[in-house]
């Protein structure tokens, strides 16, 4: 068996600011050939056991579970949960929609629209006026009464590109890849 290397912990440096400047975000953790291996497990199975995980490493279930842990110390692991399939919940109206907005808005029409239930993930861009938002509904008659309620006459907002979704090729789960 090709084993991961047993590599030291999840390791993030702080930046430390002596200037009275804002400190600057700490670099990303580095993470061992063990950590990464790890984690692409649990991105496909995130209730696999710790003894699944150690046999698949080839480490002790003690050893497996006290990695788990330090990458969710450090951030690294924020939670587990369910994916739920949204079409098997009968939302089958995905849609992708980039808002431009009015820059003195742009925060409270985020917010406004995070809170919205069919708002499935949101945004801010770069350009510091736009949106991109993915909504899910149950049909089109229901996404449209969203748009209407949400982005019509709204002098803030600048306009509206909005897409739907005809075929999902790839729909990375997990973060980052590995």
């Amino acid at each position: 068996m090709n084993r991961p290397t047993t590599e030291a912990p999840v390791v993030s440096p702080a930046s430390v600011a002596s200037s009275g400047q804002p400190a600057l975000p700490a670099a990303a953790p580095v993470l061992s050939k063990l950590d990464s291996a790890l984690l692409n497990i649990l991105v496909k199975d995130g209730r696999a056991s710790f003894a699944d995980i150690a046999r698949q490493l080839g480490i002790s279930r003690a050893h497996a579970r006290a990695r788990v842990q330090a990458l969710q110390a450090s951030g690294v692991i924020e939670l587990f949960g369910a994916v739920i399939n949204p079409e098997k919940l009968g939302q089958v109206v995905s849609t992708f929609l980039d808002i431009q907005v009015s820059p003195v808005a742009l925060e409270a029409v985020a917010q406004e629209l995070a809170d919205c239930n069919e708002v499935v993930s949101l945004y801010i861009m770069s350009d510091l006026r736009s949106l991109h938002v993915h909504a899910l509904t149950d049909s089109v008659p229901t996404f449209e009464a969203f748009v209407r309620r949400h982005l019509f006459n709204r002098p803030e907002i600048l306009s509206v590109d909005c897409k739907t979704l005809l075929t999902r090729v790839k729909n990375r789960r997990g973060g980052a890849r590995l």
